[in-house]
């Protein structure tokens, strides 16, 4: 028993030791996309922003595939100390483990929360031949013919699909899903008018709205963007409680010590004050936001417990 105690209390000394001199060599930050994805609007600037604030390099590595199960699965398997992040989307932690019938990996039981670092909202655009200037008409186009109308989306389960299934739920109406393996093919349809409308991150539509080749006609967040802020949300065109949004969050190994987890979490919160991080969030409408670990927990229990309701409504099956 003393031996026991002896090495166990050995081994306390070490971990405080190493977490007393973290970080002492580069972190990897992983993002669950291919670079050019939203990810990287995020993921890229912020590792500037904690390599400063660090003192440390923070090397971004895109480990794209499989709805970003690769780069979880990934993280979930490294050392649990500090060494390894991941920067998960919605889809990643409050979506795949709804989706898809066997998953290698648990959002909450395998990975601990650092931060939730930012929100940004999708504006629901139409193609500008649809008679509908606002939310109220592309309702009534859509309950005047049921049916007759359809979306586009990224595929069943992301963001854009959800976005719209949940808006189809509040607003009872009928609008037929055609997903696409990418947004480019579907903003392409959508612009030659095979399908009808389409939610859209603030950087994928801004060039587009601009030009006048796609009318935004309401925006997914409880408040309005300060991109378009003439866009009204959703909830105050009609659909009162109505909120959708991609989110993103940073996350390591579970068992990470506390210690660094703290590091982190004190290190991401001023990496988001970053004048180079605030601009390239403002961009894609970004809201920083820099929760604590426990806010972050709370946040993907409830945005999971959200999105399995939606998809089962709408009735996505699992893969």
């Amino acid at each position: 028993m003393k031996r026991l105690l002896s090495l166990l209390a050995a081994v306390s000394v070490c971990a405080a030791a190493h977490a007393a001199s973290y970080p002492s060599r580069p972190i990897r930050l992983e993002l669950p996309y291919s670079p050019g994805g939203g990810a990287d609007v995020v993921g890229r600037p912020l590792a500037e922003a904690l390599t400063k604030v660090l003192k440390t390099s923070v090397i971004v590595e895109n480990r794209g595939g499989a709805s970003g199960i690769i780069a979880m699965n990934y993280v979930k398997n490294a050392a649990p100390d500090g060494y390894a992040l991941v920067l998960p989307l919605t889809a990643q932690v409050a979506v795949n483990q709804n989706l898809f019938k066997s998953l290698p990996y648990d959002p909450l039981k395998d990975f601990q929360p650092i931060a939730l670092l930012g929100k940004a909202p999708y504006f629901l655009t139409v193609n500008p031949s649809l008679p509908a200037q606002n939310l109220q008409q592309f309702i009534a186009l859509a309950k005047q013919d049921p049916g007759k109308y359809s979306y586009a989306s990224t595929g069943p389960g992301s963001g854009l699909h959800l976005s719209m299934e949940l808006l189809k739920s509040m607003a009872g109406i009928n609008i037929a899903h055609i997903p696409y393996k990418g947004g480019g093919d579907g903003i392409a349809d959508l612009l030659a008018g095979r399908v009808q409308a389409m939610f859209l991150s603030a950087g994928s539509a801004k060039g587009l709205i601009d030009s006048g080749k796609l009318r935004a006609i309401a925006v997914t967040t409880k408040t309005r963007s300060e991109v378009y802020p003439n866009v009204p949300t959703i909830a105050e065109a009609g659909l009162p409680g109505y909120e959708s949004y991609v989110w993103y969050a940073l996350m390591a190994p579970k068992a990470t010590p506390p210690e660094v987890v703290k590091t982190l979490h004190d290190a991401v919160v001023a990496a988001l004050k970053d004048p180079v991080v605030t601009r390239e969030f403002a961009v894609d409408g970004i809201e920083p936001v820099g929760s604590t670990p426990q806010e972050l927990h709370d946040f993907i229990v409830s945005e999971s417990l959200k999105w399995k309701q939606v998809m089962q409504q709408a009735g996505v099956k699992q893969q």
